[in-house]
């Protein structure tokens, strides 16, 4: 077994070498990959379902959670397809990198450029989701990235499948194979952790514990995000049929994702009206609802939810926690607030500032939600489950970053670029600093506005 420092020194040396190849050739290499991964499709399901087989195991034993065995699944109808379809999309994308951003004349012949780059060597750590290793390849390959996958042990005969493979396709062209890499014990990950002179980026995918333990244990730069609690907010005038049809997307097209709606808020003006069908609309479906005092007293006292069967077994008092909580089933809390403002003040104390909606008629309203909160992603009058990389075009997702570092939301391909700063001079003497300044027979710097043509 290769050591830490070798694995990432290959990484380095590979990223290196792939700066010398045509950016044309990492079409080719992802366009192999798919061919290679569809070829090999009843391999991967095979493995998947060795994973399956012992994630339900402990999943009966109480050791793993429902959730984490669900985005384990690669045989969820369509999920296989879509993860080949993620690699497409990413080969449909632009280069991201070598683009200029920003370009001035310092002086007559003297040419500065901000020009578009790979981050380096990244180490991305993940749970359970397999996909998540050709999601990531197919990002980092596109962007020129090179990239050391850990996925959890519960997917260790997938991920593992993967990575291989798709090393193999590498081999078979310009691109080094070391580019992708994947390794398996945690040992070897608390070893990466500290290879600071290798690994630029280290993007935990996963839940806060993951997280902040990766946090606690590098030097490196952390980009990741952690728990997805993840708020609507019902404002004052909205109608219900829309509310229905977002809130119950919203937490049951996928509950285990990072962006299900774990908390739902109510303008007061709705407790009396909306909110009783709202909830019997949420019941029906199944939804546990953790409702506060208001919210809790409205239906036991309206004639819409008071007499229903379920009411007893869906409807309960919210604990203090109820609010902190990423539920990650079919599950959420509820909170009565007083305007749209104390709405704002909840979600930036208590969301983790992944995805917030709010649903209103009011252009206003919405204007002052979206400016007033501190969430990657903001939403009007729509499901937080919009939160991703293939919806929103970007092919697919490394993850979505709730920091405030360069990217945020979703990242993809321009995520996982950085910038370079490029001055080229064309003076036949070259151009030095000292022929600048205040006093007799200095240069003043022109800051002329050029073309954002690349000359590279």
């Amino acid at each position: 077994m290769s050591s830490a420092e070798d694995i990432a020194r290959a990484a380095r040396q590979a990223y290196e070498d792939s700066q010398l190849v045509d950016p044309s050739e990492r079409d080719v290499a992802l366009r192999s990959i798919a061919q290679h991964l569809s070829n090999h499709r009843h391999e991967i399901l095979a493995a998947n379902a060795k994973d399956m087989e012992a994630a339900s195991a402990l999943l009966a034993q109480g050791k793993l959670s429902s959730s984490l065995v669900s985005r384990l699944d690669l045989t969820r109808p369509g999920k296989f397809d879509a993860m080949l379809q993620g690699i497409q999309e990413v080969v449909d994308l632009p280069l991201p990198t070598g683009r200029t951003t920003y370009a001035k004349e310092l002086d007559e012949g003297l040419e500065l450029y901000r020009v578009t780059c790979p981050i380096g060597v990244l180490l991305v750590i993940f749970e359970a989701r397999p996909e998540v290793v050709v999601n990531i390849a197919a990002l980092a390959i596109k962007s020129g990235n090179a990239a050391i996958l850990k996925g959890g042990k519960e997917s260790i005969h997938t991920a593992t499948l993967l990575s291989s493979l798709i090393q193999q396709s590498l081999s078979s062209g310009k691109l080094p194979p070391a580019l992708i890499q994947a390794v398996s014990s945690r040992e070897e990950i608390s070893a990466l952790l500290s290879q600071e002179k290798y690994i630029d980026l280290v993007m935990p995918r996963g839940g806060n514990a993951l997280v902040q333990s990766v946090k606690d244990q590098t030097k490196i730069p952390v980009m990741g995000h952690a728990d997805g609690i993840c708020n609507i907010y019902v404002d004052e005038g909205a109608d219900l049929e829309m509310a229905k049809r977002i809130v119950k997307d919203a937490k049951l097209d996928y509950p285990a994702a990072c962006n299900a709606v774990e908390t739902l808020l109510l303008n007061a003006s709705t407790v009396d009206t909306l909110w009783p069908e709202l909830a019997a609309h949420l019941i029906s479906a199944s939804i546990t609802l953790q409702c506060d005092e208001a919210s809790l007293s409205a239906l036991h006292s309206s004639p819409v939810t008071q007499s229903l069967p379920e009411l007893q077994k869906y409807v309960h008092a919210a604990s203090p926690e109820a609010f902190d909580t990423e539920y990650l089933c079919p599950e959420m809390a509820v909170k009565v607030v007083p305007s749209v403002s104390a709405a704002i003040q909840h979600i930036n104390t208590h969301s983790s500032h992944h995805t917030d909606s709010i649903i209103t008629p009011s252009e206003q309203n919405a204007g002052t939600f979206i400016r007033g909160l501190s969430s990657a992603n903001v939403f009007w009058n729509a499901s937080t489950r919009f939160a991703d990389g293939q919806r929103y075009g970007l092919g697919t997702e490394v993850g979505i970053s709730t920091g405030k570092t360069h990217a945020r939301g979703p990242v993809g391909l321009e995520g996982l670029c950085i910038y370079k700063w490029v001055l080229k001079s064309e003076r036949r003497e070259g151009s030095v600093v000292g022929e600048f300044g205040s006093g007799q027979g200095k240069k003043q710097y022109t800051h002329k506005q050029l073309s954002k043509e690349s000359p590279f």
